[in-house]
This record gives structure tokens, C-alpha cells and sequence, in this order.
């Protein structure tokens, strides 16, 4: 698994250890980028502002928050699925919201799957195996040529 890429936008310090913390319990050695906020996010999957002119690594998986600061998930998630190159990335929404409306708009907008991040510590580790075994090692993504040469 450690060759495919995990983007990770999140703000919250805490909710990101947590995350690497249970990514690593599970022996998932991807590299692992992480965004604070949603424009930090696109820069980096479009290669913008700070990430101009470098060479970006596509991720196998997004995990995205919807609560951001800057431009939150649903803004993200709307201006992947605009761009032919990010268009089919696997989105999984990471959050603490259990508002049937976000579910619901954030599948209408393309996300792939909607995890309610368990409080219990343990269920977050079984969540991010489960995760990393369907997104990293079976999902199959297609290949889609792009002006991102991706």
C-alpha cells in the first residue's frame, strides 16, 4: 500500500494525529499530504500558489472534512468534480456531522462515501482499516489522461 498517496484535508491538529495515528496502527504507510484548509487542498491537486511549478504526486484517495476554514469540503468537492483530471479521484467525506443534508449533498456533489468520524478511538482505527483495504487495495480508479499529464 505504501506507494499510493493519501491527501488528507483537515484542520483540526487533534483530528489529523488522530487520523495518521490510526493510519499507522493499520500499517498503512502511504504517504500522507496534509491540507489545513480547502484552498491549501486544491493548490496542491492543482498545482497553484504554493505548489506552482512543482511536481504533484495524483492521490490515490482524498479523505476530506466538510468544516473548513477558507473554502469548506463542499467547495472542494464541487471543484474536483469540475476538473476532467480530478473528476474521478476517490473522495471519501471524513467529518463529524451527522446532518442527513450534508450526506445527502455531498453524495449529489460526487463524493465516494460518507464516514462519520467515531468518537471511540478503536472504532476509528476499524474504520481507517476498513478504508485503507477497499480505497488502497481493491478500489480500482481509471486512468484518464489529463492536461495534468496524470
Amino acid at each position: 500500500m505504501g506507494d499510493k498517496l493519501i491527501l488528507l484535508v483537515e484542520d483540526n491538529p487533534d483530528d489529523v494525529a488522530l487520523t495518521l495515528r490510526a493510519l499507522k496502527k493499520n500499517n498503512i504507510s502511504n504517504k500522507i499530504v496534509v491540507a489545513s484548509d480547502g484552498v491549501e487542498a486544491l493548490d496542491y491537486l492543482f498545482g497553484t500558489g504554493p505548489y506552482a511549478g512543482q511536481v504533484i504526486v495524483q492521490p490515490q484517495l482524498i479523505l476530506l472534512d466538510l468544516k473548513l476554514p477558507k473554502m469548506d469540503g463542499f467547495e472542494v468537492l464541487k471543484k474536483l468534480r469540475a476538473a476532467s483530471w480530478t473528476k474521478f479521484l476517490p473522495v471519501v467525506i471524513l467529518t463529524s456531522s451527522k446532518e442527513q443534508q450534508d450526506i445527502a449533498n455531498v453524495y449529489r456533489l460526487g463524493a465516494n462515501s460518507y464516514i462519520r468520524k467515531p468518537v471511540d478511538f478503536q472504532q476509528f482505527v476499524e474504520a481507517v482499516r476498513q478504508l485503507g483495504v477497499y480505497w488502497l487495495i481493491l478500489n480500482e480508479k481509471p486512468h484518464v489522461a489529463s492536461e495534468r499529464g496524470w
